[in-house]
């Protein structure tokens, strides 16, 4: 029986060309973004509040990149049904707004992306180009 498992963890360089990527995105959609990474555990590594970027967006894209995390999935992958409650029971934490990703590296989940302040489509948008930059896609 095995009492360890190996892990996998995103490091300073991958959570900065992240951010970095995500940036160049939303400059090229001309929507500035709140951008939040994650790791596993829903603790965050890396954000940015662009200049021009809805305050409170910060708040969802937290939420977002720690649903996502959590879930191992997309944050709009969430049913319908239980998405109010869900959101209740967890205060917030937990979200069906789109632009929530996981963050996969050989097959393990290393942890999270979420943005937020534009439309579902660009949040998504900057979210994958972040994950492209370091082969996560």
């Amino acid at each position: 029986m095995e009492y360890t498992t190996e892990t996998r963890a995103l490091t300073n360089a991958a959570t900065l060309a992240m951010l970095t990527a995500a940036v160049a995105k939303a400059e090229a959609l001309g929507q500035p973004q709140c951008i939040v990474i994650v790791d596993a555990s829903g603790e965050p590594l890396g954000e940015i509040r662009m200049s021009g970027a809805k305050f409170l967006s910060r708040k969802s894209a937290r939420a977002k990149a720690r649903t996502a995390a959590s879930i191992r999935a997309e944050t709009s992958t969430i049913p319908e049904a239980v998405r109010p409650l869900i959101a209740a029971a967890t205060e917030g934490e937990v979200t069906a707004l789109g632009g929530g990703l996981p963050i996969r590296m050989q097959g393990q989940i290393v942890g999270g992306i979420g943005v937020g302040s534009g439309t579902p489509e660009q949040d998504i948008a900057v979210a994958r180009a972040a994950l492209e930059a370091i082969g996560a896609a």
